[in-house]
């Protein structure tokens, strides 16, 4: 073969050779290679028993806690009661003397303080009361210098003692004219003016006004009734049937429609049975801070007799929340909550007797814990 015709074959193969790996490249270009198939997912929600929170949480949402109270439902006594004054602590303002109302300075609700004016009576009676105030402070001021003089004189050996004793007796009696005098105007409250001012004999609050301007009153009429709300009582009815069961220091629970709550004792136990509801009154006194109640409101009472013996702990209703179809109960922790699995005894009246689960200072979420249920649910990935 000649060395031409080589020449050409070998340029004939190479030709071949970069067009078939160029209409390679063009082809894998057209056809990039798929993508890795994505590795499969290895974590998975675990269930969590912890529910952390800090304590503006809780303020936010108005999450209250409180530490569980021993009882059973099925021997307490659950009843209705009425958040009334102590005897020392309400008062019944009246005028002391008849006469017309000119001026109010005082109106339902307000707040008061000892020996504030709460209205202002014009009285015949006060203005005598005053008059009689100002002569006899007018004779006394004259027997006093009549008694001077008397005194120089016998002091230069003009007059006689008789004379002298004479202006001392005369000044005693004058003396006590303005006593008389002075205690009546003060015990009826009687102005400089000869007005009849009605004050507050406590710190409180007016609950009942029945003073009017202009009208005409006599010295018992009721005009303001004023409680100091640090001094209230709970005066609950209780049928005949658990009123012997109750004793004076058996403790109780005070529970208010907006869950407030607050520990109580068995002051008393009336010995006599209404004969139309067959009900005693039981009297009951509120611990810790109770300025929240008010005179009038209507409680849930909860009282445990001591001559029983509780099974397990009572808490409100709203305490209790189902998880995983399990009742259970947000107990307080450092960090925030545990859940705590229950087994629930009876319900009554808003609460629940848990028999199992809880023990003795343990402290849970009583109000507005289906909140943290929520936060539970976002932590294991389910809902509600």
């Amino acid at each position: 073969m000649s060395t031409g015709t080589s020449y050409w074959r070998f340029l004939a193969l190479a030709g071949g050779f970069l067009m078939a790996a160029g209409a390679g490249f063009v082809v894998a270009r057209m056809n990039p290679p798929a993508p890795p198939p994505p590795a499969a997912a290895t974590a998975t929600p675990t269930e969590s028993n912890e529910v952390k929170v800090d304590a503006s949480y809780l303020a936010a949402v108005g999450i209250v806690t409180e530490a569980v109270a021993p009882g059973d439902l099925s021997v307490d006594v659950l009843v209705s009661g009425t958040v009334t004054a102590a005897p020392n602590g309400e008062a019944v303002v009246t005028a002391h003397a008849a006469g017309t109302i000119v001026s109010l300075a005082k109106q339902l609700g307000d707040a008061v303080r000892v020996g504030e004016t709460l209205a202002m009576v014009e009285s015949r009676e006060a203005a005598s009361m005053a008059a009689d105030r100002t002569v006899a402070e007018s004779k006394a001021a004259l027997a006093r210098s009549a008694l001077a003089r008397e005194q120089e004189l016998y002091n230069q050996r003009v007059t006689p003692r008789q004379d002298l004793e004479r202006a001392q007796a005369e000044l005693a009696v004058t003396e006590a004219e303005v006593r008389r005098a002075q205690e009546a105007a003060a015990a009826s409250h009687v102005t400089p003016d000869g007005r009849i001012a009605v004050t507050s004999p406590l710190v409180g609050k007016i609950t009942a006004s029945r003073a009017a301007l202009g009208s005409f009153v006599q010295p018992d009429t009721e005009l303001f009734r004023i409680a100091d709300p640090r001094f209230i009582q709970v005066e609950a009815s209780v049928p005949s049937s658990d009123a012997g069961r109750i004793s004076v220091g058996d403790p109780a629970k005070i529970t208010t429609p907006s869950g407030g709550s607050l520990t109580a004792t068995v002051r008393s136990v009336s010995p006599i049975v209404n004969e139309q509801t067959r009900a005693a009154t039981v009297v009951l006194s509120l611990a810790g801070n109770h300025e929240s109640f008010s005179p009038g409101g209507v409680v849930q009472v909860d009282i445990a007799p001591k001559n029983t013996s509780p099974a397990g702990f009572v808490v409100p209703e709203d305490a209790v929340q189902n998880v995983g179809g399990r009742s259970v109960v947000f107990v307080r922790t450092a960090d925030g909550f545990r859940v705590q699995p229950i087994v629930i005894g009876s319900r009554g009246a808003g609460r629940v007797s848990i028999s199992s689960g809880l023990k003795a200072g343990d402290s849970i979420a009583i109000a507005n814990a289906f909140f943290l249920k929520a936060e539970l649910g976002k932590g294991t990935g389910e809902e509600g």
